[in-house]
């Protein structure tokens, strides 16, 4: 992400009037003393540029502009180079003091609006001074994002969160890419198997949506899909001399898949590729290592995308709370299950959320939910992980995807040194 180009990273914009904390804002956001700070206004004279990487938006460039509001013949210069910035800006953010709005600001939202800008305000050094009631309703008429820091008294990683959340939020849709499905993991006239169980969960008649994605994305790669039942799959492999670049499964039948597949053949899971497209699959691998320490009347929200009837052995109502029941040995776990657009508000309560793949999310959505569990400070996980976990092989599923499998890894050294409790057991 380092080496990608200027023009193509989301370019955001950071304007205020003059002194109101924009350096000191982008020093601490990059960790770096990128821009010159001084309690004397107007320090920043040209346009500074920082690019870095923002998880899961990917690479950005912010632009710490010159503040506006200086009257002097420097100033006005500097206003022309701030003017300019705006077309560059992608997004925008507005640093204000507490309790001060002026024509400047005001300025500022009309050439946002006309250039259709997104944009969020963001009230620095809220540690000096408390925003008023007035102002802040003065604010909310713009019905956008309001962001209360302080660069001087909040971490690092305050900041970067509460910025990333409404990212998230602003951002254009282009920018919030869609990794590959498949198409990094197989070659040219290389040959993916799908493993797609026929049991009662299968709908009549057709296949899923993640299944059909799946097919689809291959053909886009000129790759060639072969679609089999998990019985029959050690006589296709065997057909096929073993010559295979990946082999997808459904979650469900996960262990048979792995005992029948060689080690030389990657596979992974339908519901942990759907993880990387919709979500954040490295989120979501760390979410996981959580799992062993959760304690006796925990409660672990389970968080379906779609409305569907349940069926008797449901995969998120009955076969992960029994198979999360029987790997930590814990069975006084509560499970409230959430379907469709319905999404807790109160999830401090919730030690995990299990989120499915969301295939009926768009992008956005599942990114949102990410984060609204991250403020929560609740590990947040996948479907497809949990279940791989539970059987023992959730290092082969994730070994496709190094940087989730590296973070997984690494999650469970830290783990590692913390009490577990498993049953009664401490």
């Amino acid at each position: 992400m380092i080496t990608t180009p200027k023009g193509l990273r989301l370019h955001i914009g950071i304007f205020g009037r003059t002194n109101v904390g924009k350096s000191s804002l982008i020093n601490k956001i990059t960790g770096q003393k990128v821009s010159i700070v001084s309690d004397v206004a107007g320090t920043t004279t040209d346009l500074v540029e920082k690019a870095m990487e923002i998880l899961p938006i990917g690479p950005v460039l912010f632009l710490d502009t010159a503040g506006l509001g200086d009257f002097s013949t420097l100033g006005k210069e500097r206003e022309k180079v701030t003017l300019k910035a705006l077309d560059r800006c992608d997004v925008a953010f507005l640093i204000l003091e507490p309790n001060k709005f002026t024509d400047y600001e005001k300025n500022l939202i009309t050439l946002f609006e006309k250039k259709k800008i997104p944009y969020a305000f963001i009230i620095n050094k809220v540690d000096l001074e408390k925003p008023k009631k007035e102002f802040l309703e003065k604010l909310e008429k713009y019905k956008v994002p309001i962001l209360h820091l302080s660069a001087e008294k909040d971490s690092q990683e305050k900041i970067l969160n509460e910025i990333k959340h409404v990212l998230i939020k602003i951002t254009p849709e282009e920018f919030l890419k869609t990794p590959p499905l498949i198409g990094d993991l197989i070659r040219p006239g290389g040959i993916v198997v799908l493993v797609v169980p026929i049991d009662l969960q299968a709908p009549k008649g057709r296949l899923i949506l993640p299944q059909v994605q799946t097919i689809r994305d291959a053909l886009d790669n000129d790759a060639i899909c072969v679609i089999v039942k998990e019985r029959e799959l050690p006589y296709l492999l065997n057909k096929l001399n073993y010559d295979v670049d990946l082999v997808v499964c459904d979650s469900q039948v996960v262990l048979k898949v792995n005992s029948d597949v060689p080690n030389h053949i990657p596979l992974t899971t339908f519901s942990i590729l759907m993880s990387r497209i919709k979500g954040d699959i490295v989120e979501f691998a760390k979410g996981l290592s959580k799992i062993k320490h959760l304690k006796e009347k925990d409660k672990i929200l389970i968080a379906e995308s779609c409305t569907h009837h349940a069926i008797e052995d449901d995969i998120g109502r009955v076969k992960i709370p029994r198979w999360l029941k029987q790997y930590t040995g814990l069975y006084n776990l509560e499970f409230n299950v959430y379907a469709g657009k319905n999404y807790p508000e109160n999830l401090k309560e919730y030690s995990l959320v299990i989120h499915c793949g969301g295939c009926t999310l768009n992008r956005r959505e599942m990114l949102s939910r990410i984060e609204k569990a991250k403020e929560a400070n609740v590990p947040i996980t996948n479907y497809g992980m949990v279940i791989s976990l539970t059987q023992g092989v959730i290092e082969r599923v994730l070994k496709p995807f190094p940087l989730a499998l590296k973070a997984f890894l690494e999650e469970e050294k830290k783990e590692d040194k913390k009490p577990i409790y498993f049953g009664e057991v401490m």
